[in-house]
């Protein structure tokens, strides 16, 4: 099993005095600057001028400064911008700024893995990956427990890069929930294959596929969106409280039945095999290569595709069903 750090296992003072700039303010980059400056580092947050990021980082509190300006004064810059962006902002504003000794950390593997970006040898690599969107990060620090993160040591040039970003991750509080040692590899294959099997690709699919059959052979679209989609919610919080057992407690004897002899048919030998296809696409670099050569054009296919998918019919229904849930926060509503 591989290696899990706890709070006794992290020296925070390993970073002590060492400024931290964060490069980016999304999901991940305003949780990780919050929970690093509550925890008594030294922040400062690396920022386009006078975007919406800009301005969102004021109203925290910060005083943004400019990327390469920022970095000048690093020992540590965290690229939490998008994996798209990463490439050009490393080589404009952190190669040419941050000194011997420094650390460049990252929360997903991509750019490193796919040598998209190469560091140069005399700095430490290394990666802390929350495994939560960065709202949760931030709210369970706030209420002084932490969620389990994933941690990496591309590049060890001071021989110190372990003790620093465990003291990273402290800062963060994952610490508090367990930190799982892994590699930059596992990290972004297994991140992805995540992605396009199941949590993204794979779920998405089902749910349409699941409302069309049911449409298709004249059920109401209403009746089907709660049975293929907003249940959905119902079974999975269920499954993340405490795996397949939690869920088969909590579910009829008839759904059961269902679930362990019809289930295995839906995701049967064929679908299993298209799976282990798109784990070889991942691991040749193959998708990598793919997803490069569109997120850095004109974006044509990825567009179309994502329209496809936000004008699906289910959404229309959704939209309206929705629309009468008042237990449901207003689109685009966050907690701080």
């Amino acid at each position: 099993m591989n290696k899990v750090y706890w709070e006794g296992d992290a020296n925070p003072q390993a970073l002590a005095g060492k400024r931290i700039v964060v490069l980016g303010y999304g999901s991940q980059g305003r949780a990780q600057a919050l929970n690093l400056r509550d925890s008594g580092y030294d922040v400062v947050v690396g920022l386009r001028p006078h975007g919406k990021s800009w301005t969102q980082a004021e109203k925290d509190g910060w005083k943004p400064e400019e990327p390469a300006q920022a970095v000048k004064s690093a020992a540590v810059v965290s690229l939490l911008v998008p994996d798209m962006a990463q490439p050009t902002l490393f080589r404009e504003a952190v190669a040419p700024n941050l000194k011997k000794g420094g650390m460049l950390f990252f929360s997903h593997g991509f750019n490193i893995h796919y040598g998209q970006i190469h560091p140069s040898a005399d700095i430490d690599v290394t990666m802390i990956a929350p495994k939560s969107p960065g709202n949760l990060l931030r709210e369970q620090y706030e209420q002084g427990r932490g969620v389990p993160c994933l941690l990496a040591v591309h590049q060890d040039a001071t021989g110190q890069a372990l003790e620093r970003v465990l003291a990273y991750a402290h800062g963060l509080g994952g610490t508090r929930a367990g930190v799982i040692e892994t590699s930059f590899a596992e990290e972004t294959e297994t991140d992805l294959f995540g992605e396009q099997a199941v949590l993204c690709g794979g779920v998405t699919e089902l749910i349409a596929a699941g409302w069309e059959t049911l449409v298709e052979a004249g059920y109401k679209p209403e009746v089907a969106y709660f049975e293929c989609l907003h249940e959905l919610k119902l079974i999975v919080d269920l499954i993340y409280e405490g795996g397949f057992a939690r869920m088969h407690q909590f579910v009829s004897e008839t759904a059961k039945y269902g679930d362990l002899t019809r289930g295995p048919r839906v995701i049967d030998a064929r679908v299993r095999d298209t799976m282990k296809k798109i784990l070889q696409e991942i691991r040749s670099g193959a998708f990598a290569q793919e997803w490069i050569q569109e997120g850095g054009g004109d974006r044509a296919q990825y567009n179309r595709l994502l329209n496809r998918d936000l004008n699906h019919p289910i959404e229309k229904i959704g939209k309206e069903l929705r629309a009468r849930m008042s237990w449901l926060k207003p689109n685009g509503e966050t907690k701080s």
